[in-house]
């Protein structure tokens, strides 16, 4: 998904020689289309990649852009409307946003660029922070600013410093190759997750049922083991099969995964909890788990549920 790559794009740009430069969305009022921390990568050449405000003033963000690369200065844009003029000038939201725009090479250091790119590859997080006034850049870690990490969240620090944030991306570890695993995988990827599927069992979990997924034969808790769990990864269960699902389960409730959902009706679950007690799970560890899987929307279909698991995940990441 290459509008999740926006600053190893950048990086590659400048490095092939062609001239980059980055764009944040450093402030939003109103209803702004993009939130902080949201990016676009500009080419010399006029390339995009990414977006700071779903196309509304992407062309003027460009043309500054361009002129950023000419003269090595960043640039602090603002771009805002009233409701009356909002056709004409292109926020069509009646929002204002503030734009920051940043030269590589020239305004933003390629060290520290390469630093974020190094750091989202090792799933590493890490911040950018930039003094508005004075232009003193510095590279932050989760234990400088633990609430916005936590949370997610670029923004503006009441000191006038920017941080954007790029935290790990997120992941979610489908353990059980079934039918429902079949429609979330996909959906998985169109949300931003990378997905796992994790399967022992070849007939199930094959590149036949699941291409270009990256599919491991272990058991489940040893895969999940393999993969790491971190607070930027969820967790499903969909096997139906006990001794698939509980270790992985219990796997899962011992790490920091931000999400745990497991398939199955209340009556299986019930049967599930008495197990997971039985094996030393606590009742606060328990908690955690989301089962029956997914929002109560009334899901039938493989398609429906795996709406339904995605949209609870969501929800888990965002108002948690």
């Amino acid at each position: 998904m290459q509008h999740d790559r926006i600053p190893e794009i950048a990086l590659d740009w400048h490095r092939e020689g062609r001239g980059a430069a980055l764009a944040t969305v450093i402030e939003t009022w109103g209803s702004a289309p993009r939130q902080p921390g949201s990016q676009l990568a500009i080419s010399g050449g006029g390339e995009i990649m990414g977006s700071v405000s779903g196309g509304c003033v992407e062309g003027a963000v460009v043309v500054e852009a361009l002129e950023a690369l000419a003269d090595g200065k960043p640039r602090l844009l603002t771009f805002g409307v009233t409701d009356e003029t909002a056709f004409s000038v292109g926020l069509a939201c009646g929002g204002t946003i503030r734009v920051l725009v940043e030269p590589i090479g020239k305004a933003m250091p390629v060290a520290m660029l390469e630093d974020v790119v190094e750091a989202r590859a090792a799933r590493k997080p890490l911040a950018y922070g930039v003094a508005i006034e004075s232009w003193e850049r510095r590279l932050l870690g989760p234990d400088d600013l633990p609430d916005r990490f936590r949370s997610d969240r670029s923004g503006m620090e009441d000191s006038g410093e920017f941080i954007a944030l790029f935290n790990p991306p997120l992941r979610l570890l489908i353990v059980g190759a079934v039918h429902i695993a079949q429609a979330l995988v996909p959906m998985a990827k169109l949300a931003g997750y990378d997905p796992v599927l994790i399967d022992p069992r070849d007939a199930f979990a094959s590149a036949e049922r699941f291409p270009d997924t990256l599919i491991r034969h272990d058991w489940p808790d040893e895969g999940l083991r393999t993969e790491g769990l971190d607070m930027r990864t969820a967790v499903v269960t969909l096997t139906h099969d006990t001794k698939l699902d509980d270790p992985a389960i219990i796997e899962a409730l011992t790490s920091d995964a931000f999400y745990i959902g497991c398939l199955g009706s209340t009556r299986t679950h019930a049967k599930r909890l008495d197990r997971l007690r039985d094996a030393g799970i606590t009742d606060a560890q328990i908690d955690r788990i989301h089962a029956p899987v997914g929002l109560n929307i009334g899901a039938k279909s493989p398609a429906e549920i795996a709406v339904s698991v995605l949209a609870q995940i969501t929800q888990v990441l965002r108002q948690a």
